[in-house]
């Protein structure tokens, strides 16, 4: 009797003369080994090819409607069909793309259908194109839901929130027809003059992989085999060590021990894969001598043999053709990068010399077929062999809004609360809101925005006069710019403020793109124009704000009316603390001006907590609270602590923590609401090293939950203790606290891991 043929066999036989790779009731892996084996090489090269800026592939038509254009037609002709097309929806000042002649919410998917149908059309065998699209904060697209920056979302220490507004971002970008979103999560704030501050989480790898987790989860939604049709894989970046280029440049040399690589760099990349990312982007700099994109130990021996990582590597825009300065040439390049672990290029010349390469020697066939594999695994993940187009309806725009306001609600951060200034009380009956960032949102929004339909968002002074009680006289000043030395403005500001019985000065720093910006070929700023101070290629040599900015603030602390300095900004600038209350708000989104009036005016309770240390100069750096454990002195001519603290973040309440137990699993106090007013402390354990194998840090976090208290109220909390990562440790101190500073001179509790 012959043996019955495994069901595993019966399932990748083709059925009836379909291919394998065409039924969707085959297994994952056999349907693309099935099409990886009736694929050229040319093909498979092109599989590996991101080449086009999304908007050269279209144009818009006199009657509206788009139209394709040659280069689409060159491109998918050269490799029989496109691999990924990256940034088709994508608006700003580089791509030249707005709402004039740029997709909206409307016709979106309509454009990204008809590219689609184009390339199933010269792609032999029938295989679609991966659209890959820019969401670093909301999907960068016309009418997309601008979210705040990673910075901000790193002040709300709120990874549920964030995971809520993560899923907003992906729904909107699946039924506008993309598939794969570009989020940066892994880059770590080690020196805050690096223009990509604003793109981080914070400069703590445990906070930074816990948003990154809840962005995996938001997005990607529950691991499994297959996407949802709201759910967008992610490609995390930057991998790795991005956040510590010497000098706060951006793309310079990282000098990176090992250890500090794993400890600070690599925490959120590991736990963003645990949880299931679909990718991950390596990064510009290079580490010990070999840049990123050519690095295989951190592709291949850590990501791939370490952490068993199966999914996608990208390199970053034109990043394979900087290998060439290594290799010789870009064949070479191509061939160094695809051998170290990258799977899909970006706009490099390298990637298309695949073929070329193979033939030469340089990459076995079975290493460019397993990138392939992967692109293709993707791709099948995602449905679009069966469901090629876009589909559903856009979540409510009304949503995408509540959560941008919840968002830039929970991250308004309270640094400095003299005689209880703020909340504003109902005796304040004249209010000057004053400052550059007063009466505008353009410079609430980050980098990495697309344009806004006039009208859109709320600046700080809408926000105080729709919420201020009635009758409240609202004056407004804008006093000076946010660079340069114009002190015209200031006499009128000053009039206001000694007029009022309180001044809100709106100061700050911008990342907004204008046409006048010159622009590298990646896409970074060259120079700075008008008032871009912070964003990808905008890194400064000191942390000061402009010049007539401090001019502004000493005309105004001098009338002698209550100040309170309201910051927007996307990274850590250095301001005097001379004025009665200070909060920071990092680019909150359009709505952050309704955010800040509500916390202004008591409305909502500032429950943001510091992502990273503010400096008193940027002759501190680095200032980060983790720091090594050495028994150093401070400067001679100036403090080396920073001006506030990791962590740190006050309240209109106040809070009593018990002394901690811990079972050397967990953690638990009791925390008690001691004030007078409903409040959110952020409860946040730290562990301090003693005996160990190699030497320690300070303080590193460990653990934090936020915890929302009425008046009077006692809540025990409860958090874990990663037993993973005190591996080599025999003796350590927890300390747990309201921020990393007061952790320093907290009752700690002693725990012998030996035990």
């Amino acid at each position: 009797m012959p043996t019955p043929e495994p069901a595993a066999a019966r399932a990748e036989r083709p059925q009836g003369n379909r291919p394998l790779y065409r039924d969707p009731s085959a297994p994952l892996d056999a349907r693309v080994r099935d099409l990886l084996s009736r694929m050229t090489l040319r093909e498979k090269t092109g599989q590996l090819n991101q080449r086009m800026y999304g908007w050269n592939a279209y144009r818009r038509n006199p009657d509206g409607g788009f139209e394709l254009t040659d280069a689409l037609y060159a491109e998918t002709e050269r490799f029989e069909g496109l691999g990924a097309l990256y940034g088709l929806m994508r608006a700003d000042a580089w791509s030249g793309v707005d709402h004039t002649n740029g997709p909206g919410a409307d016709d979106s998917a309509a454009l990204a259908d008809l590219v689609q149908r184009h390339v199933l059309e010269r792609s032999r065998l029938g295989i679609p194109a991966l659209f890959v699209e820019e969401v670093p904060h909301g999907h960068m697209a016309l009418d997309g839901t601008v979210l705040p920056v990673n910075l901000a979302v790193g002040s709300t220490w709120d990874p549920a929130l964030y995971e809520r507004a993560a899923a907003h971002a992906a729904a909107e970008l699946r039924t506008r027809g993309g598939h794969l979103a570009l989020v940066s999560a892994l880059d770590i704030v080690r020196d805050p003059r690096w223009g990509r501050t604003e793109e981080c989480f914070g400069e703590d790898p445990y906070l930074a992989a816990r948003l990154t987790e809840a962005l995996v989860r938001g997005m990607q939604g529950t691991p499994a085999d297959t996407f949802a049709a709201d759910k967008a894989p992610v490609v995390l970046k930057h991998f790795a060590g991005q956040g510590a280029t010497v000098g706060g440049r951006n793309s310079a040399e990282s000098e990176l021990g090992l250890r500090e690589l794993h400890e600070i760099h690599l925490l959120a990349a590991r736990t963003g894969i645990r949880a299931g990312a679909a990718a991950v982007m390596a990064a510009y700099n290079e580490v010990d001598g070999m840049p990123c994109s050519g690095n295989r130990h951190l592709l291949t021996e850590v990501l791939r043999e370490q952490w068993c990582f199966d999914g996608l590597v990208m390199a970053d825009g034109l990043a394979v053709d900087r290998l060439a300065r290594i290799t010789g040439d870009e064949v070479s390049a191509g061939a160094l990068a695809l051998n170290s672990g990258v799977d899909l290029s970006l706009w490099d010349d390298g990637f298309t010399h695949l073929e070329a390469a193979v033939e030469r020697g340089l990459v076995d066939e079975s290493v460019l077929d397993a990138a392939v594999a992967r692109v293709l695994r993707l791709k099948f993940r995602l449905g679009l062999f069966e469901q090629p187009f876009s589909a559903g309806e856009l979540p409510s725009p009304r949503q995408g809004r509540a959560l941008s306001a919840d968002l830039a609600r929970a991250s308004v951060t309270l640094l400095r609360n003299s005689d209880d200034t703020l909340p504003i009380r109902p005796t304040v009956s004249r209010i000057a809101v004053l400052g550059p960032q007063s009466a505008t949102t353009a410079h609430q929004l980050g980098d990495y925005t697309a344009p806004q339909r006039p009208g859109t968002g709320s600046s700080v002074l809408d926000g105080l006069r729709k919420l201020a009680p009635p009758g409240t006289d609202i004056r407004h000043a804008r006093g000076c710019a946010l660079t340069g030395d114009d002190l015209s403005g200031i006499p009128e500001a000053i009039a206001a403020a000694a007029a009022s019985d309180l001044a809100v000065l709106v100061l700050g720093g911008s990342s907004a793109r204008t046409p006048e910006t010159d622009f590298a070929a990646n896409g970074a700023a060259v120079s700075a124009v008008s008032e871009m101070t912070c964003g990808e290629g905008v890194d400064l040599a000191g942390l000061r704000l402009g010049a007539a900015q401090y001019a502004l603030l000493d005309a105004v602390v001098a009338t002698g009316t209550p100040t309170v300095v309201v910051l927007l900004q996307g990274r850590p600038h250095v301001v005097p603390d001379t004025a009665a209350a200070v909060l920071t708000a990092w680019y909150p989104g359009p709505w952050g001006g309704d955010a800040i009036a509500e916390v202004l005016l008591g409305h909502a309770e500032p429950s943001g907590r510091l992502p990273v240390s503010v400096p008193r100069s940027a002759a501190q750096l680095p200032v980060h609270y983790n720091h090594k454990d050495t028994e150093y002195g401070g400067y001679v001519d100036e403090s080396a602590e920073p001006l506030h603290s990791f962590g740190h973040g006050l309240s209109y309440t106040s809070f009593e923590y018990g002394t901690p137990r811990t079972d050397g699993h967990t953690v638990t106090v009791d925390v008690t609401n001691t004030g007078e007013r409903r409040g959110r402390s952020v409860v946040q354990v730290y562990v301090r090293r003693l005996i160990t194998a190699t030497w320690p840090r300070t303080l590193e976090l460990f653990a934090f939950e936020g915890v929302d208290l009425v008046p009077g109220e006692c809540r025990t909390v409860t958090l874990p203790l990663d037993g993973d990562r005190l591996a080599g440790t025999r003796t350590v101190e927890i300390r747990v606290a309201q921020s990393a500073r007061a952790a320093l001179t907290a009752v700690p509790v002693l725990l012998d891991l030996r035990a």
